[in-house]
């Protein structure tokens, strides 16, 4: 058997020389298939001079002597144990055996008594499992793993990951209530959209303050989700290494990168709204200009289709921006060039995985809107007629506030996941392209085991 190295033949040490313990000076096998046994030579005598056979041997019964043909009714004893390996299976003997009768390697010998004897991992049957100091193991992921690991970032470190969560979704549906309560509901009342009595001046006065708070709340939400990305992300960073992290932790480390952060959004954003824009712009050019308003809304529709398909590409391609900018401590375009990197070549991976969190995100939070929802309606009669749609009026503050509690808990139970699975599809990027999973097995001070094995790699 030819050796590999950190093992060994079976059973045995080698010797000085790579043999066998016991082995003669000749590499050659006493007898061959075909050959006549033939008188032992003068130095072939055991007890004659020259011989290379040990001093000790076992005793004659349990051994015979290595030359010769053994007598038909004789049964080959089984070789003593070697070392450290416990005694062997015994060796059946094969046809067109010779020597002392055996023919060819004995059953097991192997692996012993493991299918297959021997394999790429010693007969364990399969590469060994990778470290998993935290949530995920590090290796390649599959979704359901990135999936499981999110929800396991929150459920393990749930004190850190919902005091963020909670607060921030306390923040903006209490901003949400305030404005619609305050603001919209009224510059809506000016408005009875419903009414035949309706004209454009009134919708043309109710519009700045319905633009107002619109704004308002989407910059208040817009802040506030920043500020729990940043934090989320750092924590879900931590996770995967097995270490808490306390929220004033977390925003120690998440501070300096805010503003970047921020740019990072807006930009993004600025590149979605310029996409879109022109995208609208020929068709909305051909109605002034042109007049033709059927050919005109054509092309408008063409073109916010062909727009959305683009702005789609684009956000995929920069979904993993915001980890690399926080992780890396990257700049904002060296944060984008990043993500590009990354997503390239598993773009639509990428966007099958978001996608289903997406998803999985929305129904959750309609799972828990729409009771409340219903409850709320049900305690003002306004609350009814607007909801079936019959009432012309808008909810009052007992609706508004009940409807904000289901909002504020379906935020609170899905923005951890959201921000997880960013992190962690991140994390899988980089393991895939670069074995940061030896990075953090080191930062974890663990074994990667399983790292760089050869074996099946999730592919999803």
């Amino acid at each position: 058997m030819t050796d590999t190295p950190g093992w060994a033949s079976p059973g045995s040490a080698p010797s000085s020389e790579g043999r066998e313990p016991g082995a003669s000076g000749s590499a050659e096998p006493a007898d061959r298939p075909g050959d006549t046994p033939s008188a032992p030579q003068p130095d072939a005598n055991p007890q004659g001079p020259g011989v290379k056979w040990s001093k000790e041997q076992p005793p004659p019964g349990q051994w015979s002597a290595p030359t010769g043909a053994p007598s038909p009714n004789q049964t080959p004893p089984p070789p003593p144990p070697g070392p450290g390996r416990g005694a062997r299976p015994p060796m059946v003997p094969g046809p067109g055996s010779h020597g002392a009768g055996y023919g060819g390697p004995p059953a097991g010998y192997g692996g012993y008594g493991t299918p297959g004897g021997y394999g790429a991992w010693g007969g364990w049957g399969g590469p060994p499992p990778a470290a998993k100091p935290g949530v995920i193991p590090l290796r390649p992921l599959g979704v359901g793993e990135i999936l499981d690991g999110a929800v396991s970032t929150m459920r393990t470190y749930w004190r850190t990951v919902l005091g963020v969560s909670l607060g921030v979704a306390l923040f903006t549906t209490t901003t949400l209530v305030l404005v619609q309560g305050f603001v919209l509901n009224d510059a809506l009342a000016q408005v009875q959209l419903g009414s035949r009595d309706a004209n454009p001046d009134d919708v043309f006065r109710a519009l700045p303050d319905v633009m107002t708070g619109t704004g308002v709340v989407a910059a208040i939400s817009t802040i506030a989700m920043l500020i729990a990305t940043a934090l989320l992300t750092t924590i879900t960073s931590r996770a995967v290494l097995g270490r808490p992290v306390s929220i004033g932790e977390a925003w120690r480390d998440a501070r300096p990168q805010l503003p970047r952060l921020f740019g990072l959004i807006l930009l993004l954003g600025l590149i979605v709204v310029g996409v879109m824009c022109a995208g609208a712009v020929p068709g909305i050019l051909v109605v002034l200009v042109g007049g033709d308003d059927v050919m005109g809304a054509g092309l408008l529709v063409l073109g916010l289709l062909g727009a959305t398909v683009v702005t789609t590409w684009l956000v995929i391609r920069f979904c993993l921006s915001t980890p690399a900018l926080m992780l890396e401590r990257q700049s904002i375009v060296k944060a984008m060039t990043r993500s590009a990197k990354l997503v390239r070549g598993s773009w639509w991976r990428t966007f099958g995985i978001l996608l289903l969190t997406g998803l999985i995100v929305r129904i959750v939070q309609a799972l828990i809107a729409i009771p409340f929802t219903v409850i709320g309606a049900a305690v003002s009669g306004d609350g009814i007629n607007n909801l079936l749609g019959t009432g012309g009026g808008h909810p009052g503050w007992t609706t508004l506030v009940i409807q904000g509690i289901g909002t504020l808990i379906g935020s609170a139970l899905t923005l951890p996941i959201s921000a997880g699975v960013t992190v962690l599809l991140y994390i899988d990027q980089r393991i895939r392209r670069e074995a940061l999973d030896l990075e953090l097995a080191r930062a974890a001070g663990v074994q990667a085991s399983g790292t760089g094995a050869p074996g099946p790699v999730p592919r999803s």
